[in-house]
């Protein structure tokens, strides 16, 4: 509404100067100068505040005391600067910073252990830094999800924040759709996949949303990066469930010695970023159907698949089990562990096969544990856990 009434109120007075105006006097279109006053803060030496700034990173390694380099990146727009610089990426120092370092590709010696609350109430799941919830309920809240249901799909709506789930707002992520069975899912950036070309998909639905009143800061595009497939339980056998997720955005080169993961470096509708925004918030979808072209779209032409890790049957316990290192308490058929998928042409060690990219489990009513680690984000894998909150009864 609010967005709407400026719209109008801005048609209005435009219509009255335009009246007032003759054709003779049209100015130029140029762009005003804009004037930042960043106040004293920014008239300290850079090499002073360089140090400054380094000396607090490396002092506060967790949160709730880390917030403090937040607050120096908030100051000015040197000290912002300087504080990016500074501040490494979760793959280089195991630390989550800044939003966009939720979207980069975890550490790759040790997981990083965060934990998911679900509420059945509201239909929502947040995901906390920390081994487990602590009694004062102060834990880093990294990011939300809202189960959506509809007619023929489930959809979870992600979120930086736990009270906003509108894809017209400036905190929106991304989101997981799952089909009719519940039996395949795909995970959905509001980003393009870094370091890769864009192919744009017109359809109606992206012309009706081009009509419609949108901010230039706000996401508006959705890009598919991930596929999640169940299996299917024809013979209704008990046992866990079987899952693929196959990360079109990361390449199977990511694993191999020497390889790199797509690594974003800024939200796409921040300050930093208008010009790539301004050329793609006009489309509503992007789809690739062209696995074989890696330049002309997110999908690799090798993409990376993890597959969940065999249990082994306890005859003692007479259940399935995994070695979850304590971190998993309950049984529980949402649990799962993933692993590298991979062909021996990939020339990928066999260290690399057997390491655990992400691992999921329940520790009491309606809480899970998350860890995750190279070469997933913790947006990619919440997205991959949130698809086993879902029902599936074709596959159990």
């Amino acid at each position: 509404m609010r967005d709407g009434i400026g719209s109008i109120s801005r048609r209005g007075i435009e219509g009255r100067h335009w009246r007032n105006r003759t054709r003779s006097h049209i100015a130029p279109d140029v762009a005003p100068v804009e004037l930042i006053n960043q106040g004293q803060w920014a008239n300290l030496p850079p090499e002073l505040l360089l140090d400054i700034i380094r000396r607090i990173e490396e002092s506060e390694t967790s949160w709730p005391a880390r917030t403090v380099v937040v607050y120096c990146a908030s100051v000015c727009k040197s000290w912002r600067d300087i504080t990016k610089e500074i501040v490494r990426t979760p793959e280089e120092c195991g630390r989550l910073t800044f939003p966009i370092s939720l979207k980069q590709p975890g550490p790759r010696d040790a997981p990083i252990q965060c934990y998911i609350k679900r509420d059945r109430a509201t239909s929502t799941h947040r995901l906390y830094f920390g081994l487990t919830p602590s009694e004062a309920e102060s834990d880093k809240l990294l990011l939300a999800a809202k189960k959506i249901r509809k007619a023929t799909s489930t959809e979870f709506a992600l979120s930086l924040v736990a009270d906003d789930f509108s894809r017209a707002s400036s905190t929106y992520v991304g989101k997981l759709r799952s089909n009719f069975l519940g039996t395949k899912f795909t995970i959905y950036d509001s980003q393009p996949p870094s370091g890769v070309a864009t192919q744009h998909n017109h359809n109606r639905s992206s012309q009706r949303f081009h009509k419609k009143q949108v901010s230039p800061r706000v996401p508006a595009c959705s890009y598919s990066i991930a596929t999640i497939t169940y299996e299917l339980n024809v013979l209704r056998t008990r046992g866990p469930r079987r899952m693929n997720c196959t990360m079109h955005s990361i390449p199977i080169s990511s694993i191999q010695e020497g390889g790199t993961a797509p690594t974003p470096k800024s939200f796409p509708h921040s300050s930093d970023d208008k010009d790539s925004l301004s050329s793609s918030f006009k489309i509503k979808d992007l789809n690739v159907t062209n696995p074989m072209s890696s330049s002309s779209g997110p999908i690799c032409s090798d993409s990376l698949i993890l597959k969940n890790k065999a249990p082994r049957w306890h005859e003692q316990l007479q259940c399935w089990c995994l070695n979850f290192k304590g971190r998993v308490t309950v049984a529980s058929v949402k649990n799962f562990q993933l692993v590298a998928s991979v062909d021996p042409s990939h020339n990928v060690s066999a260290a690399e096969q057997d390491k655990v990219i992400l691992q999921f489990g329940k520790i009491g009513k309606d809480i899970f544990t998350m860890d995750y680690r190279y070469p997933l984000s913790a947006f990619q894998a919440f997205a991959i856990c949130l698809s086993s909150f879902d029902t599936k009864p074709a596959c159990e």
